[in-house]
């Protein structure tokens, strides 16, 4: 999506929801009072999270004024850290990894299922609304590579079969169970041997 469309569908205005404006409340018993600017990054993961996993600069301004600090500020950081997405993404946001782990691991094959399954370019939005995708460096899982995050789950130990099934997965409403799909336990080798030094016993 253009710069230019982001822009035009901003939402004009942007509140927390009741249970956010909750969770925001316990947010800020943990800053001193002089100190509560401090709340401003889980306070733009609140807003991501109530507005389909983007944050429009109404919601940017709401938290300016909420935490009493200037509304550049709270988009200086915004846009500081990728964690926190200034324009609109999918509902299943895929985040690819093409480190050198995951490149050596085949992690160009699946920048292509993405492109041939979801959009020829990245950071634009599946025409069901479903997905989106862009690359990333180092999602620090690279003993599992190749490895993708889809919204806040890790999916590893993949290939462009599993990919292909990860998304179709989706668009069935049956997500499959994010970790490594070549059935590892966290980073745990794929074959065991016994202390005794003896590899074929």
């Amino acid at each position: 999506m253009s710069l230019k469309k982001v822009y035009e569908n901003q939402p004009k205005d942007f509140v927390f929801t009741e249970t956010n404006l909750k969770l925001a409340e316990e947010i800020l018993k943990k800053y001193p009072n002089k100190n509560k600017k401090s709340a401003v990054m889980p306070f733009l993961y609140l807003a991501q999270k109530q507005n389909n996993n983007w944050i429009p600069l109404a919601a940017i301004k709401y938290i300016g004024k909420y935490l009493s600090m200037p509304y550049i500020r709270v988009y200086e950081i915004a846009t500081f850290y990728s964690m926190y997405n200034l324009a609109p993404v999918g509902k299943n946001f895929f985040q690819v990894c093409t480190t050198s782990p995951c490149l050596l691991r085949g992690a160009a094959k699946i920048v292509e299922v993405c492109k041939n399954k979801i959009s020829k370019k990245e950071n634009e939005v599946s025409k069901d609304g479903l997905f989106s995708w862009m690359e990333v460096e180092c999602l620090g899982a690279c003993v599992n590579a190749p490895v993708i995050q889809i919204n806040d789950d890790y999916f590893e130990d993949l290939d462009e079969k599993s990919t292909t099934k990860i998304i179709e997965s989706l668009q069935n409403n049956k997500p499959l169970k994010p970790g490594s799909f070549r059935g590892r336990k966290n980073t745990a080798p794929e074959k065991s041997y016994k202390i005794s030094g003896d590899q074929n016993a």
